[in-house]
Order: structure tokens, then C-alpha cells, then sequence
């Protein structure tokens, strides 16, 4: 049996707003008045400095509108652990309610919800996105960290933090992911870069050009190493120029150019030791 405090550690260290209640509340379901007196603040709850200002706020707008999610809690002998709701809780009781709508869960519903997301993750067919809000889910909504996760779904922490981290992708980009315009690898290089302008320049090259992962990486570099505009950044990116297809064709063999900050090089494909031999023959002349 998984314990009132673990299931609730972390629940309401997040803003309220952003918590995902559907996980926890079904809709139109019929909801609980239980007295403010009757709850009880989880003691293992991360989050006990509450910002005095902002429960006022939260009391005044609480006293115009009510409150619009309910508290999730799970019973304790006679009264209530809070796991949900703590903030609205405290809010409440300084806006002078004496009671506040609820939804009351067991420990084995909870259990289900954190089993079904875990399963949820498992699925092969999953997008990557469904799979990161999945594995997001889990990590705040449940308090399970990265490690944790990633033992549940046989997989590496460093690759469960990368998926979750898609989360973070402007909703344009995600919407290309959805669309199979990028690809993952594409939309974890796009996070590569920290401004949202820059992240929305670079899907724009990538869908344009059909550049793979591995261009719009040099991208990535070149811009971190200076590029001052989309094409000086997107110059660093090519593979081949004139010169290069001018060399290629007196080669007779593939020539491509990679860039670096100073400089680049060459790469001259040979398929055996005696092409390598013609290839330098022809060089020397």
C-alpha cells in the first residue's frame, strides 16, 4: 500500500491553475462539502512557506467567485489529507468559508491513476508528445523523479528527462511535431536554443530546407558560436558550394564542406585503398 504522504508529496508545490485535476476528478462528477476544520495539510508536503500576499488575493478572489477546482484529499481515520489543494485551502479559511467542495479519493484510486499513466508511457503508440505530458504528469503530479520513472519504464533517466522536456516547446513547434513535419530528434535540437524567437527561426529552416537532425544541429552551433543573422547561421549548415561541386567533379567522388566557427573541412569519400591512391594522384597534379 503506497502511504497518504508519498502519494501527496509534491501535489500542491505546484501554481493550482496548471495542476491537471481530469487526472483525479471525472467530469460532472458529484462533488463533496467537507467543514475546512476536517481537512488536514499533508506533513510531508515540500511547500510549507506560503506567500501571505498572494493567499490574500487568492481569499479575495475566493470570496467574489468561490472555488473553481476542488480540493483532492484521501481519508485520514476521521478527518482528511489534503493532496491537492492545499494553497486554496489556507485561502479559504482567511476568506472565512467553513467549507469547501472536495473530491475524495482512496490511496488505491490514486495507486490507479499513477499505474495508468506509467502504462500510458508504455504504449508503442504513443506520439512523443502524448508521451512526454505523460511522463510530466508523473514527475509533478505524483512527485516521482526522473530516476524513479525511468526504472519503471526501462529506460534511461537522461532519455525520460529529454521526452518530458518537449513540454517545453513552443505550441508551434509542437503542432509541426504533431503534423510529422519534424521529427523528435528535430524538436529536441529546437530546445537547444533558449529564446522563442530563435526556436521559431530554426523550424522555419528545418521544414524549408528538409534539413535533417544532424543540420540543423550546425545550425544550433553556428548560432551559439556568434552567427549574428538566419543566414550567416544557415551559411554554416551547407554541405556543398560551387567549390565543392566543382572538386566533386574532377574527383569523381562525393566532396561535402562542414563549417566550423573558424574555417571547416572537407570530407572526400574513397571506397578503397586503390580510389584513395587516384584520388590523391588527382590532387597532386
Amino acid at each position: 500500500m503506497v502511504s497518504a504522504n508519498k502519494l501527496g508529496r509534491g501535489f500542491d508545490s505546484l501554481i493550482p491553475q496548471n495542476f491537471d485535476t481530469s487526472l483525479l476528478v471525472n467530469e460532472g462528477e458529484r462533488l463533496q462539502k467537507i467543514a475546512v476544520t476536517e481537512l488536514l495539510a499533508n506533513p510531508e508536503q515540500p511547500r510549507v512557506n506560503f506567500d501571505e500576499e498572494e493567499l490574500k488575493g487568492l481569499a479575495q478572489s475566493i470570496k467574489e467567485h468561490g472555488i473553481l477546482q476542488p480540493l483532492v484529499v484521501t481519508p485520514n481515520g476521521d478527518k482528511y489529507y489534503i493532496i491537492a489543494g492545499e494553497r486554496r485551502w489556507r485561502a479559504a479559511k482567511l476568506a472565512g468559508l467553513t467549507s469547501v467542495p472536495v473530491v475524495v479519493r482512496t490511496l488505491e484510486q490514486l495507486q490507479r491513476v499513477e499505474l495508468a499513466l506509467v502504462e500510458n508511457v508504455q504504449r508503442v503508440n504513443l506520439s512523443p508528445l502524448e508521451q512526454a505530458a505523460s511522463i510530466v504528469a508523473l514527475n509533478e503530479q505524483f512527485n516521482l523523479d526522473f530516476d524513479v520513472i525511468g526504472l519503471r519504464l526501462g529506460k534511461a533517466s537522461t532519455t525520460v528527462r529529454n521526452t518530458a522536456r518537449l513540454m517545453q516547446l513552443p505550441e508551434a513547434v509542437k503542432q509541426a511535431l504533431r503534423d510529422k513535419k519534424i521529427t523528435e530528434g528535430h524538436a529536441r535540437t529546437v530546445l537547444a536554443l533558449a529564446d522563442e524567437k530563435d526556436q521559431l527561426k530554426l523550424l522555419e529552416q528545418i521544414i524549408k530546407n528538409g534539413w535533417s537532425v544532424r543540420q540543423a544541429e550546425r545550425y544550433v552551433v553556428a548560432h551559439r558560436e556568434g552567427a549574428t543573422s538566419v543566414g550567416s547561421a544557415t551559411k554554416r549548415v551547407a554541405t556543398t558550394s560551387p567549390q565543392t561541386k566543382k572538386l566533386s567533379d574532377t574527383l569523381k567522388t562525393p566532396v561535402t564542406l562542414k563549417r566550423m566557427a573558424k574555417g571547416g573541412k572537407l570530407e572526400i569519400v574513397f571506397k578503397s585503398d586503390a580510389d584513395l591512391k587516384r584520388i590523391l594522384k588527382l590532387i597532386s597534379k
